[in-house]
């Protein structure tokens, strides 16, 4: 099979089974409702307050959406370990390789066109609660922080995505994942700032701050996301190589 008969089937699979749908488009709704919830009742407060960083605020709901990202690289994974669908799956297409690299590419791809909408989106709707605090997409680093965002989540999708293929569990990977993103980087920040500042999130996230002032910058820290992705890619392309179905 083609690389192109695989990825629209692997785009088949996303589409038709509810739950990692699901989780694809609450990528959307999840980022759209907190940022109309937060920015609809505190928005103007927050612009107000002195040293605020209007980039962030606006984006500031990128923080729940990149747990759907994570959610959904994980069950699009995960899926495959159940009820024997992963030897279905490598009948279909022996080429273990192949199948690891359309299945990961429909994920990231998925991923990467709805985070592009959900940042711009996010970002448009936000402002219509800012009144005179409103910024356009011609605010110094709007667009790179709406680009980027998108590409953030994507990450966070294959970083999952990855990790999943390795230890063959949702469960596994979520509990991994949303500690480290919700909890490590406050219980660190006192003792090790430098290295918060390197863990995948908190990296890729400084694309979304108007003028970064510690760590890596804007794009460096998505290079850094992307090598913790790649890394997780790395090691699930090698359990799905070499374990037995």
């Amino acid at each position: 099979m083609t690389l192109t008969a695989v990825l629209h089937s692997e785009w088949i699979k996303i589409r038709s089974i509810r739950s990692i749908y699901g989780s694809l488009m609450a990528v959307l709704a999840t980022t759209l409702t907190i940022t109309v919830l937060v920015l609809g009742t505190t928005g103007q407060e927050q612009a107000e307050q002195p040293g605020s960083d209007a980039l962030l605020n606006a984006f500031f709901a990128l923080n729940f959406g990149q747990i759907a990202a994570v959610a959904f690289g994980a069950t699009a994974v995960s899926s495959e370990f159940l009820n024997g669908a992963l030897r279905v799956s490598l009948a279909a297409v022996p080429r273990r390789s192949l199948f690891y690299a359309a299945k990961m590419t429909a994920i990231g791809g998925s991923v990467l066109v709805v985070g592009l909408v959900t940042s711009f989106a996010a970002f448009l709707v936000g402002q219509l609660f800012l009144g005179e605090h409103a910024i356009g997409l011609g605010h110094p680093g709007a667009l790179r922080a709406a680009f980027g965002g998108g590409i953030y989540l994507a990450l966070m999708a294959l970083l999952a995505a990855g990790l999943t293929a390795l230890l063959r569990s949702a469960v596994a990977v979520l509990g991994l994942l949303i500690p480290l993103f919700l909890i490590v980087p406050f219980v660190l920040v006192d003792v090790a700032t430098t290295v918060v500042s390197y863990l995948p999130d908190r990296a890729g996230q400084v694309v979304l701050h108007q003028n970064p002032e510690d760590g890596p910058g804007p794009w460096t820290g998505l290079g850094v996301t992307a090598v913790w992705a790649a890394a997780a890619l790395l090691a699930g392309w090698w359990a799905v190589r070499n374990r037995d179905a």
